[in-house]
């Protein structure tokens, strides 16, 4: 206080020097490395779905799952020291939580359906590695694609002081950016992390018995500005996330099905559920709003559960073209599969726009047809015509094309009426 010089040689309000690094760890979802002078902290970011989402017991009748977690890991050799190496104590889940909860409201949780993971290792420690865990994890989760609405930074400020002979606070210095040992002969370690616009988190670990409220009002002030110098220096980094996804990770296809059909997707004990799963190799999640996501890293077998879910939920609306499977023949017409499970009828005097004297002279066994849904009567039986969907289809043609066609499924024109024996069927 007396000569206004720092241990290190620093200027009161300097901050040491900041280098970072992102997509160090290729196989990661995402990766950073921060430093911040003598401190460093690598950070990993992992995707999964949100069955893989942190469950824990809730005895107040709250969430009882967290969507979002932060791991901080304190080596000994961090700080040059051997050990032996357990589970995280008090210090590392104080910490972990401190800079969790400080990126967490950047998080789109809800718009962005993944439980996300961030482990932040430090490699050496010289002060607020809190504070570099926060400033990593932002790089490493924009690394990883996460669309974190702005990113986040930390800084420590810390203070000396001195006391009168009645213990009133007299003068004081404010630093910032506090190294190891300012942080342990010094009277505060004010840990504050934010964006730009705003506070996120804040921790005070204090050894006087209180501040003036105008202390605070500096080192709040000081801690911004540093704030927006640490953001600036991350931002020649990586400014924003990453516009897609990490290759490795999973990716998500939300679907939205009518809630009386969950049962039926999932089938009887799971049944249809876990052929879907098994055919597609996806993951499927499936809330009780009838919210369905779809977890996969193959385009191909995301593409195989959407089809299926869309089949089991979808349903058949009056006057769309479908292309069916022809399921059953009978004198009087045929059923026509149009989603899984699902099938209607086709009257014989629907299946072309001349007489038909036999269903099998235009449509056999497991032929594939257009048809069109003429209505669905109040016990849900579904009236499909193959005659109206042709008729659709060649007016579709003719206005590509500018010109008049034959109509699909007509007798030739030299035929007598009526034709002596039924033409060929017209496959569309």
């Amino acid at each position: 206080m007396d000569s206004q010089k720092r241990l290190d040689g620093r200027g009161m309000d300097e901050i040491r020097t900041i280098s970072s690094q992102v997509g160090l760890i290729p196989r990661a979802h995402g990766s950073a490395l921060f430093s911040r002078g003598e401190t460093q902290a690598v950070v990993l970011a992992t995707l999964g779905t949100t069955e893989e989402s942190q469950e824990f017991d809730s005895y107040t009748g709250g969430s009882n799952e967290k969507q979002f977690i932060l791991h901080y890991n304190f080596p000994n050799f961090s700080v040059g020291e051997t050990g032996r190496i357990s589970g995280p104590g008090r210090r590392e889940i104080g910490h972990g939580a401190l800079a969790e909860r400080s990126i967490e409201p950047m998080l789109p949780l809800k718009e962005f359906p993944y439980a996300i993971r961030v482990t932040a290792e430090i490699m050496e420690s010289n002060g607020s590695t809190s504070m570099a865990s926060v400033c990593g994890g932002s790089l490493a989760l924009m690394d990883a694609g996460v669309p974190m609405i702005r990113p986040v930074a930390g800084v420590s400020i810390g203070v000396c002081t001195e006391h009168n002979e009645q213990g009133q606070l007299g003068r004081y210095q404010l630093l910032t950016d506090i190294i190891g040992w300012e942080d342990a002969f010094c009277d505060m370690d004010c840990k504050i992390a934010g964006t730009e616009k705003g506070i996120t988190g804040f921790q005070l670990d204090l050894k006087l018995r209180g501040l003036p409220h105008q202390l605070m009002v500096e080192a709040v002030e000081k801690a911004r500005i540093g704030r927006l110098h640490i953001l600036e220096r991350m931002a020649a980094t990586l400014a924003s996330p990453r516009k897609e996804l990490s290759k490795y990770a999973p990716r998500i296809l939300t679907l939205k099905i009518n809630p009386e059909k969950i049962g039926l997707l999932i089938g009887p004990g799971g049944k249809n559920i876990k052929r879907i799963v098994d055919e597609s190799g996806c993951e499927i999640n499936i809330e009780d709003d009838g919210t369905v996501q779809i977890y996969s890293n193959s385009p191909e077998g995301m593409d195989v559960a959407r089809k299926e879910i869309e089949g089991i939920s979808a349903e058949i609306e009056v006057g769309k073209l479908y292309r069916g499977k022809v399921v059953t023949i009978k004198e009087f017409g045929c059923f026509v599969e149009v989603f899984p499970g699902k099938d209607g009828l086709v009257h014989i005097s629907e299946l072309a726009n001349f007489r038909v004297k036999q269903t099998e002279d235009i449509v056999k066994m497991g032929d594939e047809i257009w048809v069109k849904c003429l209505g669905v009567d109040e016990k849900g039986r579904v009236r499909l015509s193959r005659r109206a969907a042709m008729e659709e289809r060649d007016k579709q043609e003719r206005e590509k094309q500018g010109g008049a066609a034959p109509a699909a499924g007509s007798a030739p024109a030299a035929a007598p009426a009526p034709a002596p024996a039924a033409p060929p069927a017209h496959k569309h």
